[in-house]
């Protein structure tokens, strides 16, 4: 297992290298409409020579990225141009809140999506299973924050009820964390619930057709005996590759998310550094974002090397 964590490590470097070159190379595609987007009205030729001095833009790119490189690797995310606070402090206090997101997001996918996907295969071309593949299509079309804005516009309106805005913690106040999370968690998730659906349908038709399934049957073992002890976990294998492929998708939805549901996480400073035009602290949250996305994938696959051993190899 170390061979496969270390193995998987080392080719996720030269990913992280390369999208780090694009995250600090994106920036300086045009240099003077960043400069002159950043002082805006206060714009003059000595200020906007003063600012590219400052981020190095006069320099060779190769040379500022080697040295941006240099400086993360000390722990050194740069300076926020906004706050003057290094990027690294203003960032780091607020991934708790993007990552219970995320995961609160991840956890009703995966309870929507595998028993749906499950009973829907087990009705195969029943009216029950027409209508849950329905909703799949359902969440795969409809942007999740299309749903979010009108399911918080009908809350403000007919209940006068909108989320809680200031953060507490699990193990600080259940009740309201519940409340700032579960239904921004719960919207975030259906794309993904609805992805999770339709392969664990696909899969479990799949594995229905299967000899030692018919064996099962035949030796008269009871529907749920052989759904739960027999089917269930050879389906579960792909879904856990569909989860982490879809983890991307739930990374870069919590951006959206957290600005309608006021949450202080992460996507909402990545917002609000795009609009303040502070480049040090945007290229700091999308290399986190970007990391974030390596780490699950690593995880995903440590994962499926522990549920199948034939993928160790």
């Amino acid at each position: 297992m170390q061979r496969i964590i270390v193995r998987r490590l080392v080719l996720s470097i030269p990913t992280l290298l390369i999208v780090s070159f694009l995250i600090f190379g994106i920036l300086r595609l045009d240099p003077d409409a960043a400069v002159a987007a950043r002082l805006g009205e206060g714009y003059t030729p000595e200020a906007a020579e003063q600012l590219k001095e400052e981020l190095g833009l006069n320099n060779p790119i190769a040379t500022e990225y080697l040295k941006w490189l240099g400086n993360l690797l000390r722990g050194d995310w740069g300076t926020s141009m906004y706050s003057r606070e290094p990027v690294l402090e203003e960032v780091l206090p607020k991934v708790g809140v993007t990552l219970e997101l995320a995961l609160v997001a991840v956890i009703f996918a995966v309870l929507i999506g595998i028993p749906i996907g499950v009973i829907s295969a087990m009705r195969q071309d029943s009216w029950l299973d027409y209508l849950l593949r329905s909703f799949s299509v359902l969440g795969l079309s409809v942007p999740g924050f299309v749903v979010a804005t009108f399911v918080l516009t009908f809350l403000a309106l007919q209940f006068q009820w909108i989320p809680p805005r200031d953060y507490k913690a699990p193990w600080e106040d259940p009740l309201h964390n519940i409340q700032q999370f579960g239904l921004a968690g719960l919207i975030l998730s259906l794309s993904t619930a609805a992805a999770v659906m339709r392969y664990s349908r696909t899969m479990m038709l799949d594995v229905l057709r299967q000899d030692y399934i018919r064996t099962a049957w035949a030796k008269g073992l009871r529907e749920r005996v052989v759904i739960t002890r027999h089917a269930l976990k050879n389906v579960l294998l792909p879904v856990v590759t569909v989860i982490g492929l879809t983890m991307a998708t739930l990374v870069g939805g919590t951006v959206i998310f957290e600005s309608l549901f006021t949450l202080d996480g992460v996507g909402r400073l990545l917002i609000r550094g795009v609009y303040e035009r502070d480049y040090p602290l945007v290229q700091g949250v999308t290399l986190l974002f970007a990391i974030a996305v390596v780490v699950i994938n690593l995880v995903v696959d440590v994962s499926y090397s522990l549920l199948d051993p034939r993928a160790r190899g």
